[in-house]
């Protein structure tokens, strides 16, 4: 593990259990709407939010990130386990063996060092998605605050499948209001802000208590006082809902294994491959903005994150589990919980587990107006006004990615949000490059006679090609011009072309060209046999 990620998880358990049970309460949901969503079985996401917990937990050197099913991979679950044969025909278990392929995969990749590719990600939109997934919460959660819940927990897609999208489901929910359950939202966010000033903190009896326990305590209590009101009683769908077990067999019973009879079937290895690819980058990125958030600025080691995510998704598909990834909202809601270190990530995988076995009734009393303001709270702080300032200080450069990013993952999902906030930052480096291969100085000797001179940059790339040539078609007939290579340490064969057609036209053009310090490039440089100067 990197030196630099261990901190002492038994010092730091005064810290890592309230986060692990902020984790906890929030993952609950987000694991059985993605099965939902799925089309799986709703015990095989919290078979991964378990793994992704306790499993990936401990080889991961991640000091915050929380992995578990993503909805990212929700839709391809649903096309694949449909494609394989329906729950029906067995299509779950041949799915599982493409999960269990997949985690094979993602540890090869791991040795082979793919994790290099979570450095390329720019700050601007790795940023850009940490502030859209905090609107996105909001502007998913508020629905569920008002009681309207069409929309299942933990989708991050712009359009629904009810043909409706993110922002018509906000007009909708105005005719299923549910009053109980409003007023549960309310006062569980009264609990949270509260619980975040320090009034409350400098009270030592009452900061030992986390704030969104308290919150789910109290709305179970005023959940069951409504339950005699006609009009603030809250109905099922507005209610977790936990599968039960009555017996240890029939809690056994809901673990699915995999068919490898399927091994056979081409089709399992081409979804391997996807989901390979599509759970290692949704990590890779959530590794990066992870580790934006932390505030001891500790640096995951991206390789062994990618082998540790293959060993989850090896033993998710084992037992009936989806794939997992690490996920953004968990891992914002641990760091924004106050995690320390990976102990409030193993722990909150324990929580799921202990809590499906020994009390879901209990869970299955918890409104989800309280889940829904406790993760209000989480979007809120991941979008604070301070980080748009903050990006806008920065400049045009930075800002523009940025915004550009954050209303791509509002008005499409995840991953294409990202996609394009990265075309749109590979966009403006390509016209930085444009802009600064070289400086250019000019005097004027005389009415007739200019001299300019022009230094290149260290590094002159085939990206500045547009560059040079430009400014070398500028410069005016009869000038004096040096081109210096003094702090040039390498010239893209293009370029260099590009040097060479301007030295043979200059002549004929009345300009007088020196060319310096070239010598480290005399091998690959064409210049030799033309008439000009490299000293």
């Amino acid at each position: 593990m990197n030196k630099s990620n261990k901190l002492n998880p038994l010092k730091n358990l005064n810290s890592d259990i309230p986060a692990s049970i902020v984790v906890f309460l929030v993952a609950l949901p987000l694991c059985l709407g993605i099965a939902q969503a799925s089309g799986a079985p709703l015990f095989s996401g919290l078979i991964a939010g378990i793994v992704g917990g306790i499993v990936v937990g401990f080889f991961s050197g991640s000091p915050l990130g929380v992995s578990g099913p993503a909805a990212g991979l929700a839709v391809i679950v649903s096309d694949a386990v449909t494609d394989f044969g329906g729950l029906t025909q067995g299509g779950f278990e041949i799915f599982l063996v493409a999960v269990i392929l997949a985690g094979i995969l993602q540890i090869l990749m791991g040795y082979l060092k793919a994790g290099i590719i979570a450095y390329y990600f720019p700050s601007s939109v790795i940023y850009g998605m940490l502030a859209g997934i905090g609107i996105l919460i909001s502007l998913k959660q508020i629905p569920h605050a008002f009681g309207y819940d069409k929309d299942f927990e933990g989708d991050e897609s712009f359009f629904q499948p009810d043909n409706e999208n993110t922002f018509t489901e906000l007009w909708n929910m105005l005719d299923y209001i549910s009053p109980g359950v409003l007023i549960i939202t309310g006062v569980s966010l009264f609990i949270l802000i509260l619980w975040n000033t320090k009034f409350i903190k400098n009270i030592k009896v009452l900061s030992i208590i986390p704030g969104p326990l308290l919150a789910v305590t109290v709305g179970i209590i005023l959940n069951k006082t409504f339950a005699s009101n006609p009009d603030l009683a809250i109905s099922a769908e507005h209610i977790v809902s936990l599968p039960t077990a009555s017996s240890s067999s029939e809690f056994f019973s809901n673990f699915s294994s995999p068919n490898f009879g399927a091994l056979g079937n081409p089709k399992v290895y081409l979804m391997a491959v996807i989901i390979a690819l599509i759970a290692s980058i949704e990590t890779l990125l959530c590794v990066e903005a992870s580790d934006k958030q932390d505030d001891l600025k500790r640096i995951t080691p991206t390789n062994q994150e990618l082998k540790a995510q293959g060993i989850g998704n090896i033993v998710s598909g084992l037992i009936g589990g989806l794939p997992v990834t690490q996920v953004i909202v968990r891992s914002s809601a641990n760091q924004q919980a106050g995690g320390k270190t990976k102990a409030s990530t193993i722990i909150h995988g324990f929580l799921i587990l202990i809590s499906i076995i020994l009390i879901p009734k209990v869970l299955n009393m918890i409104p989800l107006g309280v889940l829904a303001a406790i993760l209000l709270v989480v979007g809120f702080k991941l979008a604070k006004p301070a980080l748009f300032k903050t990006m806008y200080k920065q400049g045009l450069e930075q800002f523009i990615p940025f915004v550009v990013t954050i209303v791509a993952i509002l008005l499409t999902d995840l991953l294409v949000g990202i996609g394009i906030g990265m075309a749109v930052a590979v966009f403006v480096i390509l016209r930085n490059n444009y802009k600064i291969p070289l400086l250019v100085y000019s005097d004027t000797d005389s009415k007739e006679l200019k001299n300019i001179r022009i230094i290149l940059s260290e590094d002159v790339t085939f990206l500045n090609k547009a560059s040079v040539l430009t400014t070398l078609n500028n410069i005016p007939d009869n000038s004096v011009v040096e081109i210096n290579a003094t702090e040039t340490h390498f010239i893209h064969y293009d370029v260099i072309k590009i040097i060479e057609d301007f030295a043979v036209n200059a002549s004929s053009r009345g300009i007088e060209l020196t060319i310096l310090d070239l010598y480290e490039h005399k091998e690959k440089n064409p210049l030799d046999h033309l008439k000009i100067t490299d000293k």
